[in-house]
């Protein structure tokens, strides 16, 4: 018999030093008080898989373990493949390509003991100032958005691995980050039901078997100012009654200030109340799984809806469980990097001119926050293993003469607040630029194509969408074939 626990999915994060096994301990009480499963951060593959093996078999019923994977199984895990931004794939036109990376990102994860993919992003990026979304969604027209979605579930389900259409009812528009605060789109009802719905209609259409809400306030949906994870008028009325979604509620990260106003234990208790099932990275599992049992115990949380929400972890579980063989090994690995170069490409008419050395200059504008940002080496190596004979210090001997590369990265990243340059980046890329120019300058953006224009360069620029290693690959290996020898 499924406890309320069963509604609650705790992370783990690996770490460098200790691997996993710094945090057994607190997995083996989440298992004996009977959560429904966990979501994984990080770890190379090998340990993964470990860490799963241990927690299926610890746990007394069918498990769900997931991850956020919009970037391919190797955007957490060492070994896995990696792939490029959502945006970046979509750029390609190419609803093949993007149903066989969803296939690839499953199939990884299932071999890895994880069959829940928090994938794929179904929201409009349709504001520019947005800090969260930016490459993350497929684009802004919402009918395209919906038919890559729909491609994308299809993918995934079809290794049998369970997808997430994410943040309904939409976290396109908002203009600050649900991580740091609560934000608030003001659109009216009849504009998101004509646009930012449709991709999750789609997703339902599909047959998505979960939908993550957005910490989000959308006052035409529900005057009373509650985020969408906490919002019964968006969850129940809409997401349910309206658009017939059946299967599993999921809230964002519970450690989000965007639905913390109250406490964990009380957002809990609100979310359940407001139709979620899944209770996603509680921070203070033994007090909030308390803090339901209370709310049951005294009427407050409804024991049919309850027992309704556990009946569908169960069925998802089950269907996972019942579907854990991953389809037969396919080396999809050659595809990938050739997914990614496609996808890198110049902005503007002029074409990279570099010889075989090059003095590469790092601008990085995603230093900061909870979170260190990917390592910048993988670029330089890959120009390296081309035969590029690669500076990086502006007074290292032949230095003066090389033409350089300006690698600019700025990425969308929880808790930075912005999707755009710093002034400060704005400024050092131009320096740059004029201290160099005489010997030629190719700037490199690890960012969204609409970036380019605030930098205000007339300079070959690379577009190549974002900072994780498969692009800073992808791009080195796109500069290194346009090398006159």
């Amino acid at each position: 018999m499924s406890t309320p626990a069963a509604l609650f999915y705790p992370a783990i994060r690996w770490d460098a030093q200790r691997g996993f096994e710094s945090q057994h301990a607190a997995i083996d009480e989440a298992l004996e008080l009977g959560v429904g499963g966990f979501i994984i951060f990080g770890g190379p593959s090998e340990q993964v898989v470990s860490l799963t093996e241990r927690i299926h078999a610890g746990s007394v019923r069918p498990l769900l373990i997931g991850a956020d994977l919009e970037r391919g199984a190797g955007q957490q895990f060492l070994g896995a493949t990696p792939l490029p931004p959502l945006a970046a794939v979509a750029s390609l036109d190419s609803i093949d390509d993007i149903r066989r990376a969803a296939s690839l990102t499953a199939r990884e994860a299932r071999s890895l003991g994880v069959n829940w993919v928090y994938a794929p992003d179904c929201d409009l990026d349709i504001e520019p100032d947005n800090p969260i979304i930016g490459t993350r969604s497929f684009g802004g027209d919402p009918e395209r958005v919906a038919r890559y979605a729909t491609a994308w579930i299809e993918g995934c389900q079809g290794e049998k691995a369970l997808a997430c259409a994410k943040h309904f009812p939409g976290h396109g528009r908002t203009t600050t980050d649900s991580h740091a605060e609560l934000p608030r789109v003001d659109a009216s009802a009849s504009e998101l039901r004509s646009t930012d719905l449709i991709p999750f209609r789609a997703a339902i259409a599909a047959g998505v078997a979960s939908v993550m809400s957005a910490h989000v306030q959308f006052p035409a949906l529900d005057s009373s100012g509650a985020p969408g994870t906490l919002s019964s008028k968006i969850l129940r009325d809409l997401l349910r009654d309206e658009l017939g979604f059946r299967g599993l509620v999921v809230t964002d990260a519970l450690i989000m200030e965007g639905v913390l106003g109250g406490g964990e234990s009380e957002a809990v208790v609100r979310a359940l109340e407001a139709g979620c099932d899944c209770l996603l990275y509680p921070n203070e599992l033994a007090n909030s799984v308390l803090a339901v049992e209370r709310a049951i115990e005294s009427g407050r949380l409804d024991q049919e809806r309850i027992q309704g929400a556990l009946e569908r972890r169960e069925h998802w579980a089950g269907w996972a469980k019942m579907n854990a063989a991953p389809s037969s090994a396919k080396d999809d690995s050659a595809w990938a990097k050739q997914l990614a170069e496609r996808t890198v490409h110049s902005i503007g008419s002029a074409e990279p001119e570099l010889s075989s050395s090059a003095l590469v200059l790092i601008v990085d504008d995603d230093i900061g926050g909870p979170y260190p940002s990917p390592s910048r080496d993988p670029f330089l190596e890959t120009l390296r293993e081309r035969g590029v004979r690669v500076l990086t210090d502006e007074n290292e001997p032949g230095a003066n003469g090389a033409p350089a590369i300006i690698a600019l990265y700025a990425d969308i990243r929880a808790w930075k607040g912005r999707p755009g340059y710093s002034e400060k980046s704005i400024k050092r890329v131009a320096e740059l630029v004029e201290a160099h120019k005489a010997n030629g300058v190719t700037a490199v953006l690890f960012s969204h194509p609409r970036l380019a224009p605030s930098l205000g360069l007339e300079v070959p620029m690379l577009c190549a969408w974002g900072g994780e290693a498969v692009m800073q690959r992808a791009a080195a290996r796109v500069l290194a074939g346009s090398i006159k020898r």
